[in-house]
């Protein structure tokens, strides 16, 4: 994990995997009630994996519907 996290710059995952996971986070504590610490862990990284999934879909999306830049 630690390997993991030095490996991506700290500004690309503020701006990539933060924000999912913050909604993810406000979704698993609103939604999971599963009395199972294990259970409901794997739902919200189920829930920021597919947040995520998402909004690089959404990125991608955007990132084509631009024109490309003209010299």
């Amino acid at each position: 994990m630690y390997t993991l996290l030095r490996s991506v710059p700290l500004r690309q995952v503020l701006l990539q995997a933060a924000p999912s996971g913050a909604a993810a986070l406000v979704v698993a504590e609103q939604l999971y009630k599963w009395h199972s610490f294990t259970l409901e862990c794997a739902g919200f990284l189920a829930t920021w994996a597919a947040f995520d999934l998402a909004i690089a879909g959404v990125r991608a999306l955007v990132a084509r519907a631009r024109p490309a830049p003209t010299r």
